[in-house]
């Protein structure tokens, strides 16, 4: 009789790892019955062990990696900007699933070689320029993606923490969700292509409500069929 998978392990890369968004993301993803690892910049990527990945939100990504000067004033963090495309760009190779969160989903987007928008604030016509950490923004979904399955809905309240947003769309990336000034809320690989799904709000500050519960829950059973593809077959 086969033996009961090990619980996965998941990757968790961010500004801090005792910063309150990490101690959310880990909290659910452990809720969940996965196991988390922090990943700092510098370290050796344990791809062997990893079933997936999260990469959460924080500081702007250095606009050289998407070859533009800089037209904003920003504290960079050059470290974390190469362990994480690192990871976007190994997850992808590697079928290993990934949840992009605001800065997370930027990167995977410029990861597949596409860029952003430095600085949305003054193009806003429709939607409130001031973050919000509450849902009070209308995000809409696109109906049959993998994301509306994901959250059961077309249709979510989400909050706004950015100033920056996805343009040029990476390779192998489509959008998926749009806010009502049709700036990019989230994005997910095509058919075809490993589970990896980037969204612009941030989830882990929302977890009271099901839909936004139910983005990791979608990370965790992508890990999980992950784990058991990438298991021997038993003799």
């Amino acid at each position: 009789m086969a033996g009961r998978q090990n619980p996965v392990l998941i990757g968790v890369s961010g500004h801090g790892r005792h910063k309150a968004d990490i101690r959310l993301i880990r909290g659910i993803l452990a809720l969940l019955g996965a196991r988390t690892l922090w990943l700092l910049p510098g370290m050796t990527i344990p791809w062997s062990r990893l079933h997936g990945v999260v990469l959460a939100g924080g500081s702007h990504i250095h606009p050289a990696r998407f070859h533009q000067p800089s037209e904003v004033t920003a504290a960079y963090n050059l470290p974390r900007d190469q362990l994480e495309f690192a990871l976007a760009r190994g997850a992808w190779l590697r079928g290993v699933p990934l949840l992009g969160i605001c800065r997370g989903s930027q990167i995977l987007n410029v990861a597949r070689d596409g860029d952003l928008r430095q600085n949305i604030t003054p193009l806003r016509e429709h939607t409130k320029a001031r973050a919000m950490l509450l849902p009070l923004q209308t995000v809409r979904v696109q109906p049959r993606s993998r994301l509306a399955r994901t959250l059961g809905r077309e249709l979510l309240g989400a909050n706004r923490l950015h100033s920056q947003a996805i343009d040029r769309l990476g390779n192998g990336l489509r959008v998926v969700a749009t806010d009502r000034d049709g700036f990019i809320q989230a994005i997910e690989s095509m058919a075809g292509h490993p589970w990896q799904v980037g969204v612009q709000w941030h989830p882990e500050y929302l977890l009271y409500h099901p839909a936004h519960r139910r983005l990791f829950a979608g990370l965790t059973s992508a890990a999980r069929r992950y784990q058991a593809a990438s298991q021997p077959p038993e003799r």
